[in-house]
């Protein structure tokens, strides 16, 4: 982890070893317990090598924390993300209501691991590490539609997305639509498609996203290629809120929706 993440990731670190130590474990033992070898407990320790889900998951139950190291994963992964991201995650967190409109992709908050490893990796910048620092951070946002009280999404795509017809797509793109299915036919996430046929419409101009928070007010996010925006002025977000209802007329119903998908499934095995 880097730049603003590297504090967090460092207190890890830390943590781990006074855990460790209070345990009265070497490192060798320590790694016996969690199928590490010592050399590797050593090199997390020390920073030499990133830090690893699995590995803190196993030193959190060797430990017994309560998860408190994997918890701690979480937040330096938000703390790595660009702060132009930050301010819409934490709307995201706490909305009741999201709007998402995708005309090129599954959104993110529906992807499956295989998926968002596929999309993240497009961007050749990037190193191993990160592209698996960038899909367990998306994948961890993702919670919030399984938690206690999660917030109604309506998600609407393009059918476009819906049809990678790269022979090395084909596999991910099965499961990723089978979950997609799967998430629609049950609440609060209903998914809806804008068929090909319609052609061009307003949502062509790019994807947005809406939050409600608990509040009312609604806030929006827009992404390009090099960042993104947080769109909170009052017009800006009644002209995001009426290009969603252009976008949502557009798509079909929920249950010719959920036949599409059925479909694309087919075309894709």
């Amino acid at each position: 982890m880097e730049g603003d993440a590297a504090p967090t990731a460092d207190m890890i670190r830390a943590q781990l070893r006074r855990l460790r130590i209070a345990a009265g474990m070497s490192q060798e033992d320590f790694g016996r317990l969690v199928h590490y070898s010592g050399s590797m407990v050593s090199a997390l320790e020390l920073g030499q090598r990133p830090l690893d889900r699995l590995f803190l998951a196993r030193a959190d139950e060797v430990l017994t924390t309560g998860g408190l190291l994997v918890h701690l994963l979480k937040l330096a992964e938000r703390d790595g993300q660009p702060s132009w991201f930050r301010p819409w995650l934490d709307a995201e967190r706490t909305a009741r209501q999201l709007r998402c409109f995708q005309p090129s992709l599954i959104p993110g908050l529906l992807q499956t691991e295989n998926y968002a490893r596929a999309v993240i990796r497009c961007d050749d910048l990037l190193s191993d590490d990160e592209v698996e620092r960038r899909v367990h951070a998306r994948l961890d946002r993702q919670s919030i539609l399984t938690q206690a009280d999660p917030p109604q999404l309506i998600a609407v795509v393009d059918e476009h997305a819906l049809r990678h017809t790269a022979e090395h797509m084909r596999g991910i793109m099965v499961e990723q639509l089978t979950q997609l299915i799967t998430y629609a036919q049950r609440p609060p996430v209903s998914v809806h498609v804008i068929p090909a046929e319609v052609g061009v419409h307003v949502g062509m101009s790019g994807p947005f996203t809406l939050a409600r928070g608990g509040d009312g007010g609604w806030v929006g996010n827009l992404e390009n290629q090099l960042a993104g925006v947080v769109v909170d002025r009052d017009s800006d977000v009644a002209t995001l809120l009426s290009r969603w209802e252009t976008v949502r007329n557009e798509a079909l119903s929920h249950r010719h929706s959920i036949d599409l998908m059925k479909e694309a499934v087919d075309s894709c095995t």
